[in-house]
């Protein structure tokens, strides 16, 4: 299986450094899979349906070209061939590129799925309803009972695609695990943190970016002990490299850029 890195949208917050949306292109024997779709067409087109807080404070490029329909295309693919999507969560910056793939499997956890098609009051604005109105193909997974390096997690795509469940950030959050040709693992940890420098020893992270993830955290306990638990896989195990989806570091220095 080969692995690409993809940015998928550009993001430029006043209080913090420029941010990334981390995808990845795996290009499996039975298809193309997408873990996270950043923005998408439908977003460039209709970007009020984004929400005036959202581009007031993140200020996102929308440029057509970091859509990941436009580099499957530009990779020499056809969209169609786009099989699977697993997504670490259905935020908008995360899920909005599902609707340029619309014959293919969207995978996610249950709990994240309730979540987006049945938010809360405070849930309502990180979900953007458009973004899946197309009805993809939802493949559901629930919390698993299989183990993955300590973590629970459940089968995806074959043994070698891993949802890993990382709930605190959104209710249903998850990392996607991917096995790569040597043996080694690459794990999205999507939202789980949003700064390399968490997974150092000393941890560090901007200021800025510290009381987002607060904020943004619908179940703040819980994502602390996830980003403890992932310190711990970070530093101890030379099999598992972990990332997560908005570093710019960490995307430069896989993607070669």
């Amino acid at each position: 299986m080969r692995i690409s890195h993809l940015n998928c949208a550009t993001m430029r917050p006043a209080l913090a450094p420029p941010m990334v949306a981390h995808v990845l292109l795996l290009e499996r024997p039975d298809g193309l899979a997408l873990v996270d779709t950043g923005f998408g067409t439908g977003d460039l087109a209709d970007r009020k349906r984004l929400g005036r807080p959202f581009l007031t404070t993140v200020r996102p490029d929308l440029d057509p070209g970091e859509t990941a329909l436009a580099q499957v295309k530009a990779r020499g693919h056809d969209p169609a061939d786009v099989t699977d999507i697993v997504l670490t969560h259905l935020d908008l910056d995360h899920a909005g590129g599902i609707g340029d793939f619309p014959n293919a499997r969207v995978h996610v956890h249950a709990t994240e799925h309730a979540a987006a098609t049945h938010p809360s009051l405070r849930e309502k604005a990180r979900y953007v309803g458009a973004q899946w109105a197309h009805g993809p193909q939802w493949t559901l997974h629930e919390e698993g009972g299989d183990d993955w390096f300590g973590f629970a997690s459940v089968t995806a795509l074959a043994d070698d695609v891993v949802v890993v469940p990382l709930h605190g950030h959104t209710r249903g959050h998850s990392g996607v695990a991917v096995r790569r040709d040597d043996g080694t693992w690459l794990l999205h940890a999507g939202d789980a943190f949003f700064h390399g420098g968490q997974l150092a020893d000393p941890p560090a992270c901007p200021v800025s970016l510290a009381a987002f993830q607060r904020l943004m955290a619908i179940d703040n306990r819980a994502r602390l002990a996830n980003l403890d638990r992932l310190q711990e896989l970070a530093r101890g195990n030379d099999e598992v490299t972990v990332i997560c989806a908005h570093d710019k570091a960490q995307y430069d220095e896989l993607s070669g850029a």
